[in-house]
């Protein structure tokens, strides 16, 4: 069976560093923070107090009174980024679209946290006086009534469902959006994650964790991968969503094409909760797979935007990888963290990075890492690899690959190369 081409016709997003693709790409390119006083609750009793949450978003302006009632942050943050993404593909213009075939693959790793939260506490709160919930509380939370929410909006009868891989959890959506249309079961899928977890019960039990930075001193510095004095992961939030199609489907309508989705790979690490393996071993399996998939040489990338959260184990273990995986040419390949800028967005990361590597090999430019500074060097860590510190690099970027690797050991890598008919 001959496998068909996917490529990339729409994207949506609402991130911390901008509400629309153009705004969050520029502002990437710019090396901007997203970071800064959380301010979706009360944080002054936490031991960190910053987050990088998304800016001047009002689900009102979106939806109806009766509509915003229905959904949780992070659904409303799905919608409105699948709203850009498909009304960017054109999808909607075709009046032939077979709606029977377009799918929808949204994910979040924890989901509707702050839904569950506030029934939680109204529960706690009036325990004496009988179990009373909100008929929404259910539909609302659970993890994969985004993708539920956008199949309804616009009458998409094909697969449908969410994934959850904790911060794999998006790159998983895409692999399997991918797989799908190159095997024929569905024409278009609109693809990727979203996540609204900077809530008390999300910053307190990564808190307790010893997982986020205490930087609340400054917290646009905060999130500073492969430097030493990295102390944690910067929480962020959002939603990134791609419309996937299969190439002759896209071109029999006109559409434009971004970029080609390449290949996908997965594995685990089969060895902790939390921590990465510290030789990356599931990673190296990861992206071995992905290139495999791709047919492709290691050669053949010149960017790899990796999962790079600024922890003291996983910044290094993830650098081991590189270099076993990459050998010599992990010195001329490209390599940024961008979640110095937009910060940690759990299930939705891995979307959020996927649309960065694309922009990047459309434009051929790499954007940076921030807050790297001078003599912040970790004896662990290799420096003669091009961390594109600081400034973002034009260069050639012929294909870019994206890690993603969540709690679980649950490992996700994406790759994405200019499309050429």
């Amino acid at each position: 069976m001959e496998l068909k081409r996917v490529v990339v016709t729409g994207m949506g997003a609402i991130t911390p560093i901008g509400n629309d693709v153009d705004t969050a790409w520029e502002n990437a390119k710019n090396g901007v923070s997203g970071a800064g006083p959380i301010t979706h609750f009360d944080a002054s009793k936490f031991k960190t107090q910053f987050a990088c949450e998304v800016k001047d978003f009002d689900g009102n302006a979106y939806f109806d009174r009766k509509k915003v009632r229905t959904l949780d942050l992070y659904a409303q943050y799905a919608l409105v980024a699948a709203r850009q993404a498909v009304e960017d593909s054109k999808i909607e213009e075709d009046p032939n679209v077979n709606r029977d075939r377009i799918g929808v693959i949204v994910a979040a790793g924890i989901g509707g946290l702050h839904t569950f939260e506030e029934e939680a506490g109204y529960y706690a709160l009036n325990e004496d006086k009988g179990p009373k919930f909100n008929p929404f509380f259910i539909p609302k939370m659970i993890a994969d009534i985004a993708s539920g929410h956008i199949s309804m909006e616009y009458g998409y009868h094909g697969p449908n469902f969410g994934t959850v891989s904790a911060c794999a959890s998006s790159n998983n959506a895409i692999i399997d959006a991918f797989n799908l249309i190159r095997l024929g079961k569905a024409d278009a899928i609109v693809t990727g994650g979203a996540e609204a977890a900077i809530f008390p019960a999300g910053v307190g039990g990564f808190t307790s964790m010893h997982a986020l930075s205490t930087r609340n001193d400054s917290p646009q510095t905060a999130s500073r991968p492969f430097s030493k004095s990295r102390d944690g992961f910067v929480m962020g939030e959002g939603s990134v969503v791609l419309v996937l199609e299969e190439l002759e489907h896209a071109l029999a309508r006109g559409a434009k094409v971004y970029a080609e989705v390449a290949g996908g790979g997965l594995s685990a690490d089969a060895y902790h909760l939390t921590a990465t393996h510290p030789e990356g071993l599931g990673a190296i399996l990861a992206m071995r797979n992905a290139l495999e998939d791709a047919n492709m040489k290691p050669e053949d990338i010149d960017y790899i935007n990796v999962h790079g959260t600024s922890t003291p184990v996983g910044d290094i273990s993830e650098i081991k990888a590189i270099k076993e995986v990459f050998g010599q040419h992990a010195y001329d390949l490209n390599i940024s963290s961008t979640k110095s800028m937009t910060g940690h967005l759990l299930g939705a990361t891995g979307a959020l990075e996927a649309m960065f590597s694309v922009k990047a090999v459309q434009e051929d430019i790499v954007p940076p890492t921030i807050n790297h500074e001078d003599g912040d060097e970790d004896e662990n860590i290799d420096y003669n690899l091009n961390f594109t510190f600081s400034r973002a690099q034009e260069r050639p970027v012929r294909a870019a690959l994206s890690n993603s690797f969540g709690f679980g050991g649950h490992n996700a890598t994406v790759i994405v190369k200019k499309f050429e008919k």
